[in-house]
Parts: C-alpha cells; structure tokens; sequence
C-alpha cells in the first residue's frame, strides 16, 4: 500500500469511528488520535477560541493538562488572528513561537503544524495543531489532510457550541418554571436546588451516565411544577386534608407531567416522569399509578428520597423542621417500603456528602 492508499484507509477509517461517536469529547479525541497517526506526529492538540478573553484553551491535548494562553502569542495565535494554516519547521528560531509553553509543560517542540477552525460564516472557532513530525517535517500535503480532518472538528465544535447555546435556555426557562411553583407554595428556591443536588449526587453513586446525572440536577427542582394548578385554599392549608382535598392535591402530579411533557426535549421529559412519579413508593401504596419496585423509573425513585428528606427538614407554614439525624432515621425506617432500598443504602453511605450540601444550602 502506498502513502496515499495508505492515507485515504485512514481518513475512511475515521468516517466510520465518527459516525458511531455521539459525544463532542469523545469525538475530538477520535479526530486528534487519527490526525496524530495520519501526519505521523508526536502530539497533537485541538483548542477552542475563547473571543471575550481572546484567548486559546485545550479541549483535546496528547499527554498534557489542559492549558490556555492568549492568541497575541504563538504559532496557534497567529493560526487563529491569520486564519491561515501556519508550517513551522524549526520552532526555536521561528518567531511566531512562544517557548513558554514548553516551560510550562516540559516538552520539547522542533516543527509545527497548526490549521484554524471556521465555522460556516468563517470566524475563528478554534485551532488543530499537530507537533513534532517524526520524520522531516511538516509539508503542504499535510497541511492538507489536516485541512480535511478540522472540517469535522469545526462543524463538532460549532454544533456544540450551538447546543450549548439551546442548553442554557432551557435551563433557565426550566428554572422559572420551578420558581413559578416555589411562589405558589410558598417554598424556597433552596428546596429545590438541594433536592435537585441530593438527587445528582444519588445518581452518580448508582451509576448513571454523565447525561442522565446532569438531565436530573436540572430537572428534579421541577418536582412540584404542577402544584401550580392546586387551589391555593388547599395548598396553603395549615391543617390538615380532608380526604377529598388530599385527592385534589394528589392531581398535583399528572399537572406537573401535562405541563412539562415535550416528546422533543430531553431534559422536559426528565422533569414530566419525574413531576409524575416522585410519589410513588417502593411497596406501590403511593401514587398516582400505584407503581411498585423498579417499575418507578430510577429518576422517579432518586426523587422520591430526595424530596421527602429535604421537605422533613425545612420549615413550612404548617410544620416545624425536623432534625437532620431524625429525617435520616426515617428514611431508613422506611427503606423497602415507600423507598427503594439499593438507594438508601447509597443514601447512607453517602450521608457526609447529603450534610455537606444541606449546610451549604441551609435556609
């Protein structure tokens, strides 16, 4: 095979990596290990362009912490001000180089290739950098394959940017919405944000995906969203329910699903099941559905602790606050009955990390 056939093996290879990646780190990573193999390079590095700090960050980098550095300087500085592709093939006697980099990072850089990254209205997103050729140095044919291989990591970063973008407004649209039903009920933006902390930390000890951890951070604090449609005549009633009222106030889950359900939206779907579910229990006797064990979801399950514990130890119009130790106690009590008791058990081993985020959140 030769170098050409050689390289387009390659370049097909890494369409195919490409296209079973979902995630932008896992994907940047893909792209700078097949640039890295395809140039035949000791290093290579993808950085992000910061514009308001006008300054280069590593989101990818071969063996090296992640390091930032601002674009009046070095040779990827001058990639991203020129947006041209720069070839530096002795780097201590170039000027474009910044060696306090190297001191920074105790390596020994000879020849540079760096290429900037354009989104589609050609401003500078980024820069892909490959280091220290190990045989010759770098040539406009290289340049070239890198060209084709940033196409990918713009197009990555600029969609990411973009989602972040999308992410950041349903976050606050979301946390309005929680706030609507704080006011109503009278309850503190606190509740909510330690319910919605209990909850990620309990799925990170069970396991959970990145993904699903940050969709429940985000969506646990919208338990209560559809005590909005409660009459605040039993909402706010410092005695307690009478039957009927209590049935009215159980509604309060499938109007919390009904108003945040989208099929489109991943993190309203999270909140819809659990605004539905948080009242399950463990041994079914809970509601609306009377669901048993884990046919709660374990978005529902992580809630239903989180909340009940987090409620017993704030103060409301009606109670006092239980203790920290006493509302512990009743979990336990209570694990394999209304709670599901792998959880608990995480609960209490976790129980430092719980007392930490309850000071720190205290009312």
């Amino acid at each position: 095979m030769n170098s050409a056939e050689k390289q387009l093996s390659i370049l097909m290879e890494f369409g195919k990596v490409i296209n079973k990646t979902k995630s932008l780190d896992d994907v940047l990573e893909s792209m700078a290990h097949f640039a890295k193999e395809i140039l035949q390079a000791d290093r290579c590095s993808i950085f992000v362009y910061n514009k308001e700090k006008d300054e280069l960050w590593s989101k990818v980098a071969h063996e090296v912490h992640p390091i930032h550095f601002s674009t009046q300087r070095g040779v990827a500085g001058y990639a991203a001000l020129s947006k041209e592709t720069q070839i530096v093939v002795d780097a201590y006697n170039d000027y474009r180089f910044n060696p306090e980099i190297d001191k920074a990072t105790g390596y020994l850089t000879h020849t540079i290739l760096s290429v900037p990254l354009l989104d589609n209205q050609d401003q500078i997103i980024g820069v892909f950098q490959a280091l220290n050729k190990k045989v010759s140095i770098f040539t406009n044919v290289d340049a070239e394959l890198l060209l084709l291989i940033s196409n990918y990591a713009a197009s990555a970063i600029e969609n990411a940017i973009l989602y972040d973008r999308l992410r950041d407004t349903q976050t606050k649209i979301i946390n309005k919405l929680a706030s609507a039903a704080e006011f109503k009920d009278q309850e503190t933006s606190k509740h909510t944000k330690r319910v919605g902390l209990y909850s990620a930390l309990l799925a990170e000890q069970y396991g959970l995906s990145r993904d699903e951890i940050s969709k429940i951070e985000l969506a646990a604090p919208m338990h209560d969203a559809g005590k909005i449609g409660i009459a605040d005549k039993i909402l706010l009633k410092q005695d307690k329910l009478t039957p009927e009222e209590f049935e009215t106030m159980k509604t309060h889950t499938k109007l919390g699903h009904d108003l945040l359900f989208d099929e489109e939206n991943e993190y309203l779907k999270a909140a819809a099941l659990i605004a539905l579910e948080h009242h399950e229990k463990w041994d079914g006797t809970g509601y609306p559905h009377g669901k048993k064990g884990e046919n709660i979801s374990i978005f529902g399950r992580i809630v239903a602790i989180a909340d009940v514990f987090d409620a017993l130890i704030s103060t409301r119009p009606y109670k006092v606050p239980w203790s920290f130790e006493t509302a512990h106690q009743h979990l336990q009590q209570h694990s394999g009955t209304h709670f599901d008791p792998t959880l608990i058990a995480l609960f209490d081993k976790n129980i430092d990390k719980i007392y930490t985020i309850y000071q720190e959140l205290k009312d």
